[in-house]
C-alpha cells in the first residue's frame, strides 16, 4: 500500500506569506531553461510536498509566478524548480546566482496519484518542459520500483537542443528500470533518434485496461491528443491524469485568475482525472 504522501496536498500554515529562500545552484538545462536549487534562508527546515504540487516564486519589484516542483529534494530543506524563461519574472529568475534571495510560497495544489498505478504499468507522457512536473513522480516510482510493473516514459521536445534532463534520461534508459522513449518535432545536427510528435511513440504499444495508469503533462492540445491515443491503446479514461496550468496568481482559489469552468486550477488541481476536464479541454479559448 502506498503512503498517503503520494496524493495528499500539503497546505502551508500561512499561505499568503512568502518565506525567504536562497539560491544554492542555478544550472542551465538548455538555451532558455534552467533549474534553481533553493534552500531556506533561515536555516535547514523540512519541506514536505507531494510530486505534482507547485510553489509561488517571488522577486520583489518584479512579480510572482507559479512554478512546479521539479525533483525530489536532494537533501532535507531543499527544493528544485525547472523554469523556462518566457516572461519578465522567469527571465529575472534566470539571472539569479548562488546566494541570491527570493520569496517562496507553497507548496500548493494536489499531487499525482501514484498509488493508483501500483501492481500495474505506470505510463508517463511529457511534452517539452512538461517533463519537469512529472520528474519527481517518476523519481518516486523508481524509489519504489518493485511496486510497479512496466514504467514507461514517452517524452517529446521541439528539437534536440530543447531536451531537458538529458543526462538523467540516459541514466534511466541505461538502468533498465524505465522504458524511456524520446522524440523531437524537428531533426537537427547529428540527432539519430525518433522524429515526430510524442503521440507517435505510442504506435505499437498496447496496455491492459484496468492495469495501466497514465500521467500526462504538456500543453493542452498535446495532452488532449495523448489522452485520446492512450485510450485507443487500452488505458481506461478514468486512469489517465493530466496536469493543467492556468495563470495562477493567489494559489489558494481567491482571485479567480485560474478558473477553468466550475473549478480553480490552483485549488482543485493542478492534477485532474482526465474525464473530469476532457470536455473543457476541447473548447477553444476557454
Amino acid at each position: 500500500m502506498a503512503s498517503s504522501l503520494d496524493s495528499r496536498a500539503f497546505v502551508p500554515a500561512q499561505p499568503m506569506l512568502p518565506r525567504p529562500f536562497r539560491v544554492l545552484e542555478n544550472r542551465k538545462e538548455n538555451h532558455d531553461t534552467f533549474s534553481l536549487r533553493l534552500g531556506c534562508a533561515d536555516g535547514p527546515k523540512p519541506f514536505d510536498f507531494s510530486p505534482g504540487q507547485f510553489n509561488m516564486l517571488y522577486l520583489p519589484g518584479v512579480g510572482e509566478a507559479a512554478i512546479s516542483i521539479s525533483a525530489l529534494a536532494p537533501r532535507p530543506g531543499c527544493v528544485l524548480h525547472t523554469v523556462r524563461a518566457v516572461g519578465a519574472l522567469t527571465k529575472a529568475l534566470k539571472t539569479l546566482k548562488a546566494g541570491d534571495a527570493l520569496g517562496l510560497r507553497g507548496p500548493f495544489g494536489n499531487g499525482w496519484p501514484l498509488e493508483e498505478a501500483e501492481d500495474g504499468d505506470a505510463v508517463f507522457v511529457a511534452g517539452g518542459i512538461g517533463l519537469a512536473p512529472l520528474r519527481p513522480a517518476l523519481q518516486r516510482v523508481l524509489e519504489r520500483r518493485r511496486r510497479y510493473k512496466r514504467v514507461i516514459l514517452l517524452y517529446g521536445a521541439r528539437s534536440p537542443a530543447e531536451i531537458i534532463y538529458s543526462r538523467e534520461l540516459r541514466r534511466w534508459r541505461q538502468s533498465g528500470a524505465v522504458e524511456a522513449h524520446v522524440t523531437v518535432d524537428r531533426c537537427a545536427g547529428d540527432w539519430k533518434g525518433r522524429v515526430g510528435v510524442v503521440t507517435n511513440l505510442l504506435e505499437g504499444m498496447y496496455f491492459q485496461s484496468g492495469k495501466s495508469t497514465a500521467f500526462v503533462c504538456g500543453h493542452e492540445i498535446m495532452m488532449r491528443f495523448s489522452a485520446a491515443e492512450l485510450e485507443r491503446r487500452g488505458v481506461a479514461a478514468e486512469r489517465i491524469h493530466v496536469c493543467l496550468e492556468r495563470n495562477m496568481k493567489c494559489a489558494v482559489g481567491f482571485c479567480g485568475h485560474c478558473q477553468f469552468g466550475p473549478e480553480f486550477i490552483c485549488r482543485d488541481g493542478p492534477v485532474f482525472h482526465y474525464p473530469r476536464v476532457r470536455g473543457r479541454l476541447a473548447v477553444r479559448a476557454l
